[in-house]
């Protein structure tokens, strides 16, 4: 759980509660492999053992109608704790029973006498083949409740036992007042107990669309009162709690509005709030938030590290908008250190490769893995030495274990981009050449198939594709490096990077400019520019533009050390023919190849910048403290720190 604490802490936090204390629908949200599966399996692992808690998966492949979550959750919720007594969920259960099985009848008396009727059959009929009614939806649903990523085998088995462990019986239909409770429920027409669960059914077999939508707004208020009551009892748990996987999903994003719509109607009413603590998480920007700019939406993401009962309070809105409820928090990536912890305890021998695989994943934690998994692989050459770096140089296209023609570029794209078309596909290789999504789109648009230039854009940002530490829309550093990876395989690199250098040029923004000349190959130009600048800006500032313009992508062949690149790109010259240009060639050529991982993965170009940067001080006679100091930092570097929270 390397990153998550501050949802641990939350969850315990609401979990220690008493009852009616109001508690937000928190929402882990990031793009997929961002850890949220793992994340509900660490969140069991930790609590589930000693509170009720049920999982669904919304990706699952199963339809997950409301009425199917809503059994599937109250099932699992059943499950018998030494330290509490069994909850039980008359009402979800009688309004499900009744909803259940379409009734034939000719008028309203014969139906109260069928409905009576058919709620003995169908409990009769379910304790004989099931053991109770929830566990009929097993039947239908039951693909949904399979253990997540990274639940411990502890947490699959509770689970299983949950799903399965029959044999409890209904209550009896006199030992409840469930029916005059959907009598009394302000949507349901009829104040006749029987007549009201009539309407549930007529609603649900023969109603129209709003009528079935009140039907599943009735079965959740029913499920959150069950919860209410529960917990008035003797020895009862004193809060529950959900986690809900993948919630982008068509049913995910309905479950969840109508459970926030089922507290808000509650919260208006009056009505103390249910003790549920409920954890989702979604891939996607959902459609309840209004425009995936979030410029609609009062919520602003939080990091993980940051989250507390305290902090979602604060910034909550007013109880009458659905708004009040969410608690969204932007999964981050893994920092540095968090990196090289999992790496020691996974794979040891590997872990002075965690500043390499920080590096090029940048802590996405599906990135780390899949890395991990490639450098586990057993044809990789022995450690240390040029032909390791070699191998390391070409890591993405090397095939993975359990495919049969996959490399790992293909397979972490895949991963990503799932559901993304093959145009789009395309589209994105020829725009990760721009740093700016945004501005690669508008200018690329040209040779983007059907001109999809903004509507990909809205759909990369819907899925948490972006990077959430900068301002302008910049793809995540995984993902554009993998397409880079594709476009640097393809004709049109250069054609991209012209056109993206075209642009900027025009538009006066000639640093700008100069990136793309790089990443095109023109080491020249570049160089020139540089060395125009370099006597008449402080070097401070000169630095900073070098740093800018180097990090521009490169397709230099892959089967080359970065030494004897490096001497094809910028050969020495002569000791008495050393200039500014000279020198300024060489650490362009040398920091470019250094500021990608793939370009120099054992950073073992630090000495020749740090050497260039000396003689660049040499050279320039004064203003030298920052030429100075850029060489200390390269000959004794040390990787940054990075942040613990992304908010």
């Amino acid at each position: 759980m390397r990153g998550r604490s501050g949802i641990m802490a939350l969850v315990a936090e609401c979990l220690d509660q008493p009852p009616g204390t109001e508690r937000p629908v928190t929402m882990l949200v990031g793009p997929r492999g961002s850890g949220a599966s793992e994340a509900h399996g660490a969140i069991m692992g930790r609590f589930g053992v000693d509170h009720p808690f049920a999982y669904l998966n919304f990706a699952s492949g199963q339809a997950l109608l409301p009425r199917y979550a809503l059994a599937l959750i109250a099932r699992q919720l059943e499950r018998k704790l030494p330290q509490y007594r069994v909850s039980r969920f008359p009402r979800l259960t009688l309004g499900l029973l009744a909803s259940d099985r379409e009734l034939r009848m000719t008028t309203r008396a014969e139906g109260r006498r069928a409905i009576q009727r058919q709620l003995d059959q169908f409990r009769q009929q379910a304790e004989e083949r099931y053991g109770d009614y929830l566990a009929a939806f097993l039947e239908v649903a039951g693909s949904a409740l399979g253990a997540p990523n990274g639940a411990p085998a502890v947490v699959a088995t509770i689970l299983r036992d949950a799903a399965r462990g029959g044999g409890r019986r209904l209550p009896g239909r006199n030992s409840s007042s469930a029916p005059q409770w959907f009598a009394d429920h302000p949507l349901v027409p009829s104040h006749n107990p029987w007549d009201a669960l009539l309407e549930l059914n007529m609603w649900r077999h023969n109603g129209t669309e709003q009528e079935k939508r009140n039907l599943d707004r009735v079965l959740f208020a029913a499920f959150l009162d069950d919860l209410r009551h529960d917990t008035a009892r003797w020895f009862a748990p004193g809060s529950y709690l959900l986690l809900l996987d993948n919630c982008h999903t068509d049913h995910g994003r309905l479950f969840l509005e109508l459970l926030i719509g089922a507290r808000r109607d509650a919260a208006l009413a009056g009505t103390p709030c249910d003790p549920l603590t409920v954890v989702g998480s979604s891939n996607r920007w959902l459609d309840n938030w209004g425009s995936s700019s979030g410029d609609q939406w009062p919520w602003r993401l939080r990091g993980p590290d940051r989250a507390s009962l305290d902090d979602w309070r604060e910034r909550r809105p007013a109880h009458d908008s659905d708004d009040s409820w969410w608690y969204p928090l932007r999964l981050r990536d893994l920092t540095l250190d968090e990196v090289r912890t999992g790496i020691e305890l996974a794979s040891p021998r590997h872990s002075d490769l965690a500043p390499f695989v920080y590096r090029l994943t940048r802590g996405l934690p599906v990135a780390v893995r899949q890395v991990m998994d490639a450098l586990d692989l057993p044809n990789a050459p022995r450690r240390g030495g040029e032909e390791f770096d070699l191998w390391l140089r070409s890591l993405p296209g090397h095939q993975v274990r359990g495919t049969a023609h996959a490399t790992l570029a293909d397979a972490a794209l895949d991963h990503l981009l799932e559901d993304f078309s093959a145009a789009q596909r395309e589209a994105l290789v020829r725009c990760a050449a721009a740093r700016d999504l945004s501005m690669g789109s508008q200018v690329l648009g040209a040779v983007t198939p059907g001109g999809t230039g903004e509507s990909l854009f809205n759909e990369v940002r819907s899925r948490w594709l972006l990077h959430p530490e900068r301002a302008e829309p910049r793809l995540h550093p995984w993902l554009r490096r993998l397409l880079l990876w594709r476009l640097a395989a393809r004709d049109e690199w250069n054609a991209v990077h012209e056109l993206m250098g075209e642009h900027f040029e025009a538009e006066g923004r000639p640093a700008e400019a100069m990136y793309h000349r790089l990443a095109a190959g023109h080491v020249d130009e570049v160089v020139a520019y540089l060395a125009a600048r370099f006597r008449d800006r402080s070097a401070a500032d000169w630095i900073a533009l070098v740093n800018a313009v180097t990090t521009a992508p490169n397709r230099l062949p892959s089967d080359r050390p970065p030494l004897a690149l490096l001497g094809d790109l910028a050969p020495e010259e002569p000791a008495q023919s050393i200039t500014d240009t000279s020198v300024i060639r060489g650490l362009v050529c040398a920091r470019w190849l250094w500021s990608d991982p793939l370009g120099d993965p054992g950073l073992r170009l630090n000495s020749v910048i740090a050497a260039k940067y000396d003689r660049l001080s040499e050279l320039r006679g004064s203003d030298i403290v920052a030429l100075y100091d850029e060489a200390e930092r390269y000959r004794h570097w040390r990787h940054p720190l990075t942040a613990a929270d992304g908010g």
